[in-house]
């Protein structure tokens, strides 16, 4: 298997390595929200939580969008395709592996006494 550095991939893995992130793309999924309405989500402050909104949107999992006078954050389904790709690899790897290690061990003649 060949590893590469994936700056894109780190920044979704560094993004959700923190809860209040998560918590954030949990939300979003549910459907589009307003920036005032996440932040009524958490106690800690409004710069706190903006400063994971732009850790998100950087990361290409979320969007903004100026509604009127209302910033509008949206989910974006298509920035976890690169890590969904990941771990289906990974998946592909292991299963893989596990099955030679399977076929290795079926083929080992069992000790008779």
């Amino acid at each position: 298997m060949k590893y590469e550095m994936n700056t894109d991939l780190d920044k979704c893995f560094g993004a959700l390595a923190d809860p209040v992130r998560r918590a954030i793309v949990q939300r979003l999924a549910q459907g589009d929200a307003k920036v005032g309405d996440i932040v009524d989500m958490f106690d800690i402050s409004a710069p706190a939580i903006s400063r994971h909104l732009k850790v998100l949107e950087d990361a290409g999992l979320i969007e903004r969008e100026v509604d009127a006078q209302f910033r509008r954050l949206r989910f974006r389904r298509e920035g976890f395709g690169l890590p969904l790709e990941w771990f289906e690899d990974m998946g592909a790897f292991w299963r893989a592996s596990l099955d030679r290690l399977e076929k290795h061990l079926n083929s080992e003649e069992s000790p008779h006494d």
